[in-house]
């Protein structure tokens, strides 16, 4: 059994969401070809088993949909939530962030953005899985870790989809785990 699929069965029996059937091949070539994105293999799996598309909205909770509706959602809220750490990052970097391992930052915050968006090319791709948590896109790759992502405050959430669902919604794990490395995003990782 797959840890995609696994992950996805644990969420079912933890009756803490709304799951509708599973995506279908078709419609992953639909998203995939609209978002320009790939799913991990697990993330993959995750999704044809059963789709997440709602949970309670709790008080205080920054966002009203956590769960991306891939087949039914409204394509600007799921570009808007594929782009959100994008685009927080980007905002800190035209408002003047820059780290000294990049080199000089160029002169203009246009010149500074457009020098972040070429680093961000190396970047591995992150799909949301939940809010903001992202999962590293990628056909062929399975296992990654689960980042919980604001800015450059980042910190992994779960050392794979399976212990992520199980530290979201069903019971904090404790103990460390061997760091995993992703390009680009690993170097702000929070490891405390």
């Amino acid at each position: 059994m797959t840890l995609g699929v696994r992950a996805a069965r644990l969420l079912a029996s933890l009756d803490c969401c709304r799951i509708e059937p599973g995506l279908t091949d078709a419609e992953f070539d639909r998203i995939e070809a609209q978002y320009g994105i790939e799913f991990a293999d697990d993330h993959r799996a995750f999704l044809a088993t059963g789709l997440p598309v709602e949970s309670p909205h709790e008080e205080g909770q920054t966002w009203k949909q956590p769960w991306p509706d891939w087949r039914n959602g409204d394509s600007a809220a799921l570009r808007a939530h594929l782009d959100w750490e994008t685009d927080y990052v980007t905002d800190l970097v035209r408002d003047g962030y820059w780290e000294p391992r990049w080199g000089n930052r160029p002169i203009t915050p246009h010149d500074a953005v457009g020098a972040f968006r070429r680093r961000l090319r190396a970047a591995a791709p992150m799909v949301p899985i939940y809010a903001h948590r992202y999962l590293p896109g990628g056909h062929g790759t399975s296992g990654r870790p689960v980042l919980s992502m604001r800015g450059f405050d980042i910190i992994y959430y779960g050392r794979d989809l399976l212990n992520y669902i199980v530290r979201e919604f069903a019971e904090p794990l404790s103990g460390p785990w061997p760091p995993p490395r992703i390009a680009f995003w690993d170097h702000y990782v929070d490891d405390e």
